[in-house]
């Protein structure tokens, strides 16, 4: 695990900040895990003006050698069972050739911190049945499948496109 890897605020007013949301999402969206497509350029040019209207967003880089080597996207939303403000994790991103660096942990260690800090009760995230390497990662800071009543299962998480 590298220990030069640096956590910063996703700050979308500076440009380099905007081409490295864009440059990293679409590195994810090509990846098997992100759907093997890259982002439509209608998407990579209007993103970083979407997500600053976003009062609910808020995103951390992972920076390593003065290069964004990975990007958490976060949205907060509420529990109504608790009453509370809850933080959904949309997207985790590690550049291929920066993935076992300890990237991840550092980013999500420092999202929870934040969640704690805006009074949120809980962290939401989604991952594929088939991804079993972030589900492992994900496991090992605390996260586990969604259920109220074990005999009613895992909550699913699904869609409907408009």
């Amino acid at each position: 695990m590298s220990i030069d890897i640096q956590i910063v605020a996703v700050d979308l007013s500076k440009p380099d900040h905007r081409t490295a949301v864009v440059d990293l999402l679409d590195c994810y969206a090509m990846d098997p895990m992100g759907g093997g497509e890259p982002l439509s350029q209608q998407v990579r040019k209007d993103l970083p003006d979407a997500l600053a209207r976003r009062e609910n967003y808020f995103g951390v880089f992972a920076v390593k050698d003065n290069k964004y080597i990975g990007l958490v996207n976060c949205f907060e939303g509420f529990s109504t069972f608790d009453c509370r403000p809850l933080l959904n994790i949309h997207d985790v991103i590690v550049a291929s050739e920066s993935r076992g660096e300890g990237a991840s942990r550092l980013m999500l260690e420092a999202v929870a911190e934040l969640a704690r800090k805006r009074g949120c009760g809980k962290l939401t995230l989604e991952v594929l049945q088939g991804n079993t390497l972030a589900q492992a990662a994900y496991r090992a800071l605390g996260f586990a499948p969604y259920g109220l009543d074990p005999k009613m299962g895992n909550a699913m998480f699904w869609e409907k496109p408009l």
